[in-house]
């Protein structure tokens, strides 16, 4: 199913977390910190959606990595229903496309419930002050060709980065629903 996410809601502090990463290591929020702020990016594997933008939101995250801002990406699905999106698929997957960032494994699911995340892609930006700042699409072209894309994400952060502020107006991510419990 096609959601939509909801609007930003500026300020709203981001919920602690403590999941596993691909080695089993568990990360905090508190670790996934940057310097200049954190993107949390509910994905997997199996997302059309996800699929069509994953070479971009690599591409983007190394970008702001550079700004200081550091980014973490949350597998929320329940894999037992969707096999594809199973920790050695997500191995794969993050080494398939390069992921310099942790990948980690929702596996209550408790985590997307907190953040209320919706679907995959979910990117939620906070300033270094874990408060939220952009929650929207990561560019224009969306599933289309992104030669002329308008790397909405990438914008956004560095403005948080730069400011602490996210912009005001903001575009909603879409993407397949959650495959909750």
């Amino acid at each position: 199913m096609l959601l939509d996410t909801p609007l930003c809601d500026f300020g709203w502090e981001a919920p602690s977390f403590s999941l596993p990463d691909l080695d089993g290591s568990l990360r905090t929020l508190e670790d996934a910190m940057g310097e200049r702020g954190l993107l949390v990016a509910f994905i997997c594997n199996h997302c059309p959606y996800v699929k069509a933008v994953i070479e971009r939101f690599v591409a983007d995250t190394r970008a702001l990595a550079a700004d200081g801002i550091a980014t973490v990406a949350i597998m929320p699905n329940d894999y037992r229903r969707v096999p594809a999106d199973g920790p050695d698929m997500m191995r794969r997957f993050a080494k398939r496309h390069g992921f310099h960032f942790p990948y980690l494994l929702d596996e209550s699911q408790s985590v997307a419930a907190a953040y209320d995340a919706v679907c995959t892609p979910d990117f939620f930006g906070f300033n270094a002050s874990g408060r939220l700042q952009y929650r929207g699409r990561i560019d224009s072209a969306m599933m289309g060709p992104a030669d002329q894309r308008v790397p909405e994400l990438l914008d956004a952060m560095r403005l948080v980065a730069e400011t602490d502020q996210g912009p005001r107006a903001q575009s909603p991510s879409m993407g397949c629903s959650i495959k909750w419990l």
